[in-house]
């Protein structure tokens, strides 16, 4: 079993270094978004702020690459694409959609693959075209990818071999053509039916992308202009509680997250006392998949500054750490468990990550005790990131950096320039500093609303604020996000925040993973359970960890019970715990009645 160092969280500050880092953030945010700055800061026609200049559609922010020309793009085993070859072959595929195939501005396209570089190709390719991208989830099953072409009824699907047979008879029923992405990289995991030239679905117009003319470096995309209020994605939430509801951003919103970044960029180096854009580009490793916001905000970070992309064709440690060995990677951005599982490796093997700079978590709550496991074993060379973004707000709208992330774990950080932040009471009235209340957003890069949804997106928003459905406190510009307010356990009239349980949990060094849920009590309302899953070979008892809870939290936030399990607890493509599936397990379990007395057995839970 891999040994951990486990760093006692650092002291709180004190009211007067609080006031001074509050001070320097707000001297740094000044010296970025006074007027003239960089990212300088307006109240735009709808009320939310704006960045001033910058690129104003996908568009706009995408054709600024072309100028770094033979500068690696993306890396994907022995393929790369630079900057110039990923330009032209985008460049070439908006051409055959707007002439070929007769699509036009506000048509949708759906893009469902691996993270291959030809996602990036077909992604950006759409939005030279003037169209809608729909970015699918590349897990789903048929029915679930059946339902949101039903949705989004796109004009075109841009799938690779492993998605065909998924799509197949939806594009044989509506007619939509397919552009199937096969080529070297993809052959060994085509389904049957599409090895060969003879192959292709009966019925379907679909050609090969390895087929279409090579691209000319030298010809230019299709005249189109896309306004800055026109759409440009659609993006399906994860649909944890229910069916996908697809987010609908503009230009104008898009082009605000790919700027976000960026800004974090420029203000993490000055809060270091470097010069902002002055370093080696960042090579990063894209472990996010590209369907999925989190990613949004690590390409356009990357292509922004002329950076490379290291791609994976699968989420392993081991793998992780020879790619960040041979490609010299600055930048990882994970899910918390991928990056606790680097983590594991990197110390399993004696591996010093040490062309690693950054080291970003995103997609769920990182437990508090990552950074400070982090700076024990690096010390502050390696810069820790955390943050806050969702399907609807674009991405990254929050971020927790370097020593601000040290001495607050616990935060996702302050917000970028365009983000309006309030912690809002049931009414919706603003609460004081420190209380705990919904977050609400309102900036940029959020989303306009819910396709084809007019019901979802009136209860999602009030006044122009967007309803996260989060629990927040704010304290000092930094807001600290304490739990879903779905996942809130009310025990007896007393708030349980799961994630706060989860974060101690997590703390203990034989637990991997961990999951806090409520369930029905006769007496108390809910009480509170934990699923956790142990590291190999570990041997605590649901006694022990209830004590280690215990000695950090007040009794009623301890779990009644400890249910163990020996398989990964349910997730998302996007590292968010399935808490229903659990639930349903935790309550088939034998039931709580009564008042507690004494710690419970541990039950065995299977099939996870």
């Amino acid at each position: 079993m891999p040994q951990h160092t486990h760093a006692s969280p650092p002291p709180a500050e004190d009211a007067a270094a609080r006031a001074e880092r509050a001070r320097r953030a707000a001297r740094i945010e000044g010296s970025l978004t006074a007027p003239g700055a960089p990212f300088a800061v307006v109240r735009g026609e709808q009320g939310a702020l704006e960045y001033a200049d910058g690129p104003r559609t996908l568009r706009e922010f995408v054709e600024t690459t072309w100028a770094y020309g033979d500068t690696p793009f993306l890396i994907a085993g022995e393929r790369r694409y630079s900057y110039g070859e990923f330009f032209a072959a985008a460049s070439a595929l908006a051409v055959r959609l707007s002439e070929r195939y007769g699509l036009r501005p506000g048509d949708r396209a759906v893009v469902a693959m691996r993270n291959h570089p030809e996602w990036q190709i077909a992604f950006w390719a759409v939005q030279l075209a003037g169209l809608i991208a729909v970015p699918l989830n590349a897990w789903w099953t048929e029915d679930e990818f059946t339902y949101a072409l039903d949705d989004c009824e796109p004009g075109v699907l841009l799938v690779d071999g492993e998605r065909m047979d998924r799509v197949a008879g939806w594009a044989r029923r509506s007619g939509a053509r397919v552009v199937l992405f096969q080529g070297r990289h993809g052959e060994g995991r085509l389904p049957d039916g599409l090895r060969g030239e003879a192959r292709l679905p009966d019925g379907v117009r679909v050609e090969r992308y390895e087929d279409l003319p090579a691209p000319d470096p030298l010809a230019a995309p299709p005249d189109v202009e896309p306004r800055p209020e026109d759409d440009a994605t659609i993006i399906y939430t994860s649909g944890t509680t229910g069916r996908p509801k697809g987010a609908v951003a503009t230009h104008l919103a898009q082009a605000g997250a790919a700027l976000n970044p960026r800004y974090q960029a420029a203000a993490s180096a000055l809060g270091r006392g470097a010069v902002p854009g002055m370093g080696p580009a960042p090579v990063s490793l894209m472990t996010f998949p590209f369907f999925h916001v989190a990613a949004f905000t690590s390409f356009y970070g990357v292509m922004a500054a002329g950076g490379a992309l290291v791609l994976m064709d699968k989420l392993n440690a081991d793998e992780a750490l020879r790619l960040i060995r041979a490609h010299g990677v600055t930048h990882f951005a994970g899910v918390p468990t991928t990056a606790l599982q680097l983590l594991d490796a990197a110390e399993r093997t004696g591996d010093g990550l040490a062309s690693l700079t950054l080291f970003s978590t995103g997609g769920a709550a990182a437990p508090p005790g990552l950074v400070a496991r982090l700076t024990a074993r690096y010390g502050e060379r390696i810069e820790p990131r955390n943050g806050y973004g969702l399907t609807e707000t674009g991405g990254g709208v929050l971020a927790n950096v370097g020593a601000d992330y040290r001495a607050h774990p616990g935060a996702v950080g302050r917000p970028t320039p365009v983000t309006e932040v309030r912690i809002a009471a049931a009414a919706g009235e603003a609460l004081p500093e420190g209380e705990v209340g919904e977050l609400w957003l309102r900036g940029q890069s959020l989303f306009r609303g819910y396709w084809r949804d007019a019901a979802a997106t009136a209860e999602a928003f009030r006044d122009g604020w967007f309803r996260t459905g989060d629990l927040a406190v704010e304290r000092a510009g930094r807001v600290a996000v304490v739990d879903r307010i779905t996942d809130m356990v009310i025990r007896g009239g007393e708030n349980v925040y799961c994630v706060e349980v989860e974060g101690v949990l997590h703390d203990h060094p034989d637990v991997s993973d961990a999951a806090v849920l409520g369930i029905p009590h006769p007496v108390l309302g809910e009480e509170v359970v934990a699923v956790v899953r142990l590291r190999a070979g570990a041997t605590v008892t649901a006694g022990a960890l209830r004590d280690h809870v215990g000695g950090r939290l007040a009794a009623f936030k301890v779990p009644a019970r400890v249910l163990f399990t020996d398989e990964p607890l349910p997730r998302n493509a996007t590292g968010k715990l399935l808490k229903p599936r659990l639930r349903t397990l935790a309550e088939a379990a034998e039931p709580l009645t009564g008042s507690r007395s004494g710690p419970p057995p541990a039950h065995p839970l299977t099939g996870a």
